[in-house]
């Protein structure tokens, strides 16, 4: 329909729509909506379907502009907010964790037992024009470890720090139903749906990052992400370390009780020189580096991961229906000429978060030393080192890279806001010659935890 036409026939409908509430009013006393009188208009004749499905769309568009427009100002009126602020969430959660780390065959080692907690708190709000802007909080102990926000209860309950976990903006610029796409600037929740063995659950990245989806129809979709991260800023050069990354994966649901997933991405460090142990925290242990603490390879992996899910009607002491995944991941490194691989699989039964439900999942990891960046893997699972590590560092136990073993971890939801959850590795080093040919023990390594998750 022209523009001319359209606004003549606006002016015609204004004319019948008098007319008409006139007549009708007087005949029943229920509601007359835009979308009944075009109905009703339609019917006599008057606007063709193509015209009245034309004014639906913009009567639609009228209505949603006028209600966002709306609740804008009236949450604004109720929070003495401004009046582009749409809403605001305010949630976190509080974690209360017994730690226990023990090494078997080495008289060496010190078992650790820690008492420890994790606080996190933010508020996300919500504001006109699909934009997100939000901020969480989290405890941790001195030093703002990037991979824990665990917090040691010790030295005679003195205060304990808090730390910005996330602060970031979000803009949403497609939503329309079968097209997704947001972008993200700032301290971010990992925009990366890898695993522990690439990503430590507790980072929260630095940088900008794009995430989207395609509904490719009932069954399928596809997920994106594409990221550069900062990993640090030389005040004295110019060549400043980056982490730049993409994944794509394939989610599939051929049928009420079968689903899957398969996806591939790729990370590329730039200038990782630059990431000697005097420049960023040491925490992790794994790759191969020099005396003086630089890495001797590059990081430029490829990783592929798939999974498969049954869903069963139902389990013993399980609210809803039952799902078990079995699950893999794979790493290779090209940038490294020699222990470059990794890998894990497992199962998970059950799937814990709302009342009375549960999960129970066994994985089996090997992550070789140059595999992947140690600093940005799961520091939970980690093994013991006699001597110290190249880059220095004292004897212990470290999570990242150079590693093997089993995970085996039980969560039960008590309500939907309680989970209760028991967490045991047992790890060992791969390579026992791994820096410059300094041997290790072979020593087990048993870390278990004990954990209580509030949600509010």
């Amino acid at each position: 329909m022209t523009k001319p036409h359209r606004n003549k026939l606006t002016k015609n409908l204004t004319c019948l729509a008098g007319a008409a509430l006139t007549v009708m009013a007087t005949q029943a006393p229920a509601e007359i909506t835009g979308d009944s009188l075009i109905n009703k208009l339609e019917q006599k004749g008057v606007l063709s379907a193509d015209e009245a499905k034309e004014l639906r769309l913009e009567n639609q568009e009228d209505y949603n502009h006028s209600l966002t427009n709306s609740l804008g100002k009236s949450f604004a009126k109720f929070t003495d907010m401004p009046n582009w602020v749409n809403s605001y969430k305010i949630g976190g959660d509080f974690r209360g964790r017994v730690d226990q780390i023990s090494v078997t065959d080495n008289d060496n080692a010190v078992n650790r037992l820690r008492f420890r907690y994790r606080l996190r708190f933010g508020i996300v709000a919500n504001i006109l024009d699909n934009i997100e802007v939000g901020f969480r909080l989290g405890s941790g102990d001195s030093g703002g470890n990037a991979l824990s926000n665990n917090t040691t209860l010790e030295n005679n309950a003195t205060k304990k720090p808090i730390w910005i976990d996330e602060a970031y903006g979000k803009w949403t610029a497609i939503n329309d139903g079968d097209w997704l796409l947001a972008a993200t600037l700032g301290k971010m929740s990992n925009p990366f749906n890898f695993t522990p063995m690439v990503f430590d659950p507790d980072l929260t990245p630095e940088g900008a990052a794009v995430n989207g989806g395609y509904t490719i129809n009932d069954q399928q979709s596809l997920s994106f992400a594409g990221a550069g991260f900062v990993l640090d800023e030389e005040s004295g050069s110019t060549r400043d370390p980056f982490l730049y990354g993409g994944q794509v994966a394939l989610n599939s649901k051929w049928n009420s009780k079968l689903s899957s997933s398969v996806g591939v991405g790729a990370f590329q460090f730039v200038n990782p020189s630059q990431l000697t142990t005097g420049n960023v925290p040491y925490n992790n242990r794994g790759n191969s580096r020099s005396v003086g603490g630089a890495l001797l390879y590059n990081y430029n992996p490829i990783i592929a991961d798939a999974s498969v899910t049954y869903m069963f009607d139902g389990a013993p002491l399980y609210a809803g229906k039952f799902p078990v995944k079995v699950a893999g991941e794979y790493i290779n490194n090209p940038g490294a000429g020699q222990n470059n691989n990794g890998y894990w699989a497992g199962v998970t039964f059950g799937k814990s978060g709302k009342k009375h439900t549960w999960d129970l999942s066994y994985r089996y990891e090997y992550l070789q030393a140059d595999a992947w960046y140690d600093q940005l893997a799961d520091d939970d699972n980690a093994a013991y080192y006699q001597n110290a590590p190249n880059g220095g560092g004292a004897p212990g136990v470290y999570g990242g890279t150079n590693l093997k073993g089993h995970l085996v971890k039980l969560n039960y939801s008590i309500t939907d806001y309680l989970t209760f959850t028991l967490t045991g590795y047992l790890t060992d080093v791969i390579n026992n010659k791994a820096y410059n040919n300094v041997s290790e023990p072979n020593s087990d390594t048993f870390h278990f935890m004990a954990d209580l998750v509030w949600k509010f």
